[in-house]
């Protein structure tokens, strides 16, 4: 009786959050489906989201992306934070978030659904100041150690591309160059933005010039929501187009990102605004 009590206020709710004719039952029902939109945000990734050193609360371009998704699907958000973006694709099947921001990879589309990219970053190595190592290229040859988040699109990305340099994993993204050193590794692989921010707060380190792999970020969720998945591939273009994505970060200060291109402007242009 309690389990159908349930399901009839969360069918009541949802359809009371259906004022907006634009937003089909059927995705805001799979995009919020317990009434609440639950982010999924990354803190690994400091061009898209850090905690505040001062609230503790989570902060960026992801976090207002999200909020700005609630607003307009007209139901309460909840940010489920995260150290890695590994642990988020690892709960893909948990029912611990309903939408995420990470970096699309043909192993993470096994499970969950990307949009079109919103923001493209860069991955970088970091090496030592005296390594012999001078080039991206170089990288690769028997007996050089790269140091990579677990689970991260860098770990992903080499996993696959790496014929003869060995990868060492690290826990989480933001713990990599610490490791690096105290392992005397050979590499560190990661976000450009977030090894530029560790050389300068440890000394005697050098990013190499260039960069070893491009990071299309993107939004996701569940495999086999296709209404929701539509919605949220419509809701990103938006965000792109309109700017909104283009101001996050101007307002949060980030460099080294850049919004990615519209999947389709043609689509875009003509298609009815949110």
């Amino acid at each position: 009786m309690l389990k159908i009590l349930i399901t009839i206020i969360s069918t009541i709710f949802i359809a009371s959050c259906t004022m907006n004719p634009k937003i089909p039952v059927s995705a805001l029902s799979e995009l919020a489906p317990t009434g609440t939109l639950r982010a999924a945000i990354n803190y690994g990734n400091p061009i898209l989201a850090t905690k505040n050193s001062i609230t503790g609360l989570p902060q960026g371009v992801s976090v207002d992306i999200s909020r700005e998704l609630a607003r307009r699907l007209n139901v309460p958000i909840q940010l489920v934070t995260y150290e890695s973006a590994g642990r988020v694709v690892a709960d893909a099947n948990a029912g611990k978030w309903d939408v995420a921001f990470v970096a699309i990879d043909p192993k993470r589309a096994e499970n969950i659904n990307f949009t079109s990219a919103h923001v493209v970053i860069e991955g970088a190595y970091l090496v030592e100041e005296n390594s012999p190592i001078q080039k991206n290229e170089e990288v690769d040859h028997d007996g050089v150690r790269i140091v990579v988040g677990a689970g991260s699109a860098y770990d992903l990305f080499l996993s696959r591309t790496l014929t003869q340099a060995t990868i060492v994993r690290s826990p989480t993204s933001p713990t990599v160059v610490d490791m690096f050193l105290a392992e005397k590794y050979e590499v560190a692989a990661g976000v450009k933005q977030q090894l530029e921010a560790d050389a300068r707060r440890l000394s005697g380190l050098r990013l190499l010039d260039g960069r070893f792999m491009e990071i299309k970020q993107a939004m996701a969720t569940h495999r086999g929501l296709d209404a929701g998945a539509k919605y949220l591939s419509e809701f990103v273009e938006e965000m792109k187009g309109s700017g909104f994505v283009a101001e996050a970060l101007d307002r949060h200060s980030i460099d080294g990102a850049s919004v990615a291109p519209l999947d389709s402007v043609e689509y875009f242009k003509n298609r009815p605004r949110f």
